[in-house]
């Protein structure tokens, strides 16, 4: 029976090295939605970092039960431990929400979809290799295009420049308020929200 638990899955690179990377910005709305929620992140036996609650509801009550996930694989196998979890915890892929960088949308644009391509994005491609569909939901953050002809994979994996951090942390948090509103409203009204101009 499928569980009505949430999947909520920040891809992004582990180590110091890619800490505050563009490539890593679903790892910083893991860590916005894990302060939201209490607790913290812990090994799990998939090559993860999870924890598991409940997001906040409506009117301060208990939301939705959630399992946060930071995969501790690199991007390109980070399919692996998020379809171990999903098997695990009996969630469907329509109930995996996956925040991802997205090179195709200005920086600090908000964008949600269920399905669709990868983009050429290696963390997609995995998550679609290991759910076995490409059904499952996409917070795509925008980080907007590498400048002239720089090559696109050291753009994703460069650091904010010093503008873009002044106004990173109510992007993450708007990213945060866009998984929560999905997992409690539902695509179409979280999309109606957040894809209208604010």
């Amino acid at each position: 029976m499928a569980s009505d638990t949430w999947i909520i899955v920040g891809l992004g690179n582990p180590g110091s090295r890619y800490e505050a990377t563009r490539h890593n910005i679903g790892y910083l709305v893991v860590d916005e939605l894990l302060r939201r929620m209490g607790g913290t992140l812990t090994k799990s036996k998939t090559r993860a970092l999870a924890a598991t609650g409940r997001l906040p509801g409506a009117g301060g009550l208990p939301g939705p039960r959630a399992v946060l996930v930071r995969p501790a694989t690199y991007m390109n196998e980070s399919g692996q431990p998020v379809g171990q979890l999903a098997r695990f915890h009996s969630v469907a892929p329509d109930r995996v929400i996956a925040i991802h960088d997205d090179v195709d949308l200005d920086y600090d644009s908000v964008r949600l979809k269920q399905g669709g391509g990868e983009g050429g994005h290696n963390g997609l491609r995995s998550l679609t290799s290991h759910l076995g569909t490409k059904d499952y939901l996409r917070v795509r953050a925008g980080v907007g295009r590498p400048p002239g002809r720089m090559d696109t994979a050291d753009y994703v994996l460069g650091r904010f420049t010093s503008q873009e951090r002044t106004t990173l942390p109510i992007f993450v948090s708007d990213l945060a308020d866009a998984v929560e509103a999905i997992a409690l409203e539902g695509l179409e009204p979280a999309q109606q929200r957040f894809h209208s101009p604010r």
